[in-house]
């Protein structure tokens, strides 16, 4: 599969990448004038395009067609992720865009070691690693990693979604038990996952997001680590919904 390239500057038949994607395609894949290139828009347009302008920082193609990504799962899920110690939550951005999350949120609760600082640095390399991950796995669409939130902030937010799951240690409803998917699981379009840092969640918390809503889902019998639990959450929700 060749490489995707994503760039929002796609007006009149026309596509243009800069900076580093268009030093990387000169420069590591030997791109020339007349060499076709596919491109994404970041919004769920793919296009197949052929160069037309090549230089080191600016490269200009003519699009010879355009279709929605096949790629992008047909549930939007957001991953909401406590925040943890380290590169833990690099790894996650990382594997939860190869999964097809739409948007990521870390958050802060009772028992998250790691605390929220330099937020707006932090999003921003967040977002690179959103961006990068999207490229290698030839997304439709680049998540959004937002800033940390509090979990009051996550209680309000996850009334919104058809389904919430809060991943709690203690157990709850499984996903998929005695042959038969999750009812609401079935049924929602957009899907929230809630799972926790590396202290996991106080009864009260849990409680709190029962009554805001979520479902209380247990991952099986097995204690997850924080950077574990939002992959296999994931890749369940995508593997019961039939996108992976």
């Amino acid at each position: 599969m060749s490489h995707l390239y994503f760039t929002q500057s796609i007006t009149d038949g026309k596509a243009v990448l800069c900076e580093e994607d268009a030093v990387h395609l000169v420069k590591v894949m030997r791109a020339a004038e007349g060499d076709e290139v596919r491109l994404c828009d970041g919004a769920g347009m793919e296009y197949q395009g052929r160069l037309s302008t090549v230089s080191v920082n600016y490269v200009e193609a003519e699009i010879l067609s355009s279709a929605l990504s096949a790629s992008e799962p047909d549930r939007e899920v957001t991953l909401y992720v406590g925040l943890a110690k380290g590169d833990k939550i690099d790894f996650i951005i990382q594997k939860a865009t190869e999964l097809g999350a739409s948007r990521i949120v870390p958050f802060e609760s009772r028992f998250c070691v790691a605390r929220a600082k330099n937020e707006d640095k932090k999003a921003q390399r967040w977002q690179r690693i959103a961006k990068e991950a999207a490229k290698q796995a030839a997304r439709g669409r680049i998540p959004t990693v937002n800033t940390p939130i509090s979990y009051k902030i996550l209680l309000n937010e996850v009334k919104n979604y058809d389904a919430s799951f809060f991943c709690y240690e203690e157990g709850g409803e499984p996903l998929f038990a005695n042959g038969h998917l999750h009812s609401r699981l079935a049924d929602a379009k957009r899907i929230a996952l809630v799972t926790g840092a590396e202290g996991g969640f106080s009864p009260d918390e849990a409680q709190q997001a029962k009554e805001a809503g979520c479902i209380l889902t247990g991952l099986g019998p097995r204690i997850l680590r924080c950077e574990t639990a939002p992959v296999a959450a994931l890749t369940a929700v995508m593997v019961l919904t039939g996108n992976l």
